[in-house]
């Protein structure tokens, strides 16, 4: 029986599989909620994996906060290297310039000649990280994903000045008190966000090449149109980008193996 690759990411909102058969091409695909705990995010997703999650079944590498919940794993790699690795895959570029928007950081990598030449995390504070957009979704009383069909009705702008979260969120407090349509407010907090990562990304030193996006934010457009026009060129994505990570872990894997190292 051929062994199929596993990659698991587990982050903290999100825990992602990939599965590649031996041609490479991807087999399953999904998340499941992290929840209170990356060992429940792990049995879900065995839960919904189509054979045993066991050694004999899957070559597997994790990553993610919770990759050491994952202990069946023949390794464990960092989240650089799978999301870059996942993004080469996906994109095929000899170069370009990464942007990850996860739970609790966002990422910055620059990949030249399919190798890592640079990168950026915010790891530190939640400020341009989903764990921002989703408390200020709260304090709205939407969802993550209405967050940005509201943004994209707004009439005026309206500036969320403060990067910390909590301070961020009193202003917004303060604004739904002054009656400010939530349409707006949403989209000033879209705007803070997409600032956050353009500050990042014109961190790196090569700002030639095209722009990618991965992560939980892949799929929100008008964000996607945001952060565009503030970086003045297209962002790219791809329907599996936000298994970037997963994926990354799931090439790597099939590599190791093919190279005899696991």
């Amino acid at each position: 029986m051929e062994r199929k690759y596993l990659g698991i990411d587990i982050g903290s909102t999100a825990g992602k599989a990939v599965v590649l058969d031996g041609k490479g091409e991807i087999l399953q695909a999904f998340s499941v909620p992290t929840g209170w705990s990356s060992f429940e995010a792990l049995k879900s997703i065995g839960e919904r994996l189509e054979d045993p999650m066991d050694e004999e079944h899957y070559a597997c590498i994790a990553t993610g906060y919770g990759r050491n919940a994952v202990a069946f794993a023949g390794k464990t790699m960092t989240e650089i290297t799978c999301h870059a690795k996942g993004a080469m895959a996906l994109f095929g570029n000899e170069a370009m310039n990464v942007i990850d928007v996860g739970g609790q950081d966002t990422k910055v990598i620059t990949c030249k000649g399919r190798t890592v030449e640079e990168f950026f995390m915010n790891d530190k504070c939640s400020a341009g990280t989903g764990k921002f957009l989703e408390v200020m979704a709260n304090r709205l009383n939407i969802s993550m994903e209405d967050l940005n069909s509201l943004a994209k009705k707004h009439t005026e702008e309206v500036k969320i000045s403060s990067m910390c979260t909590v301070f961020a969120e009193s202003e917004v407090i303060s604004l739904v008190g002054q009656g400010i349509e939530r349409a707006n407010i949403a989209y000033g907090i879209l705007q803070s966000v997409a600032g956050k990562v353009v500050q990042m990304l014109g961190r790196l030193r090569d700002q030639s090449p095209e722009v990618y996006l991965t992560g939980g934010l892949c799929e929100a457009a008008y964000f996607q149109e945001i952060l565009s026009e503030k970086i003045g060129k297209p962002i790219h994505s791809h329907k599996n980008a936000r298994y970037a990570g997963a994926l990354g872990a799931a090439v790597l894997a099939k590599e190791q193996v093919e190279k005899g190292r696991m």
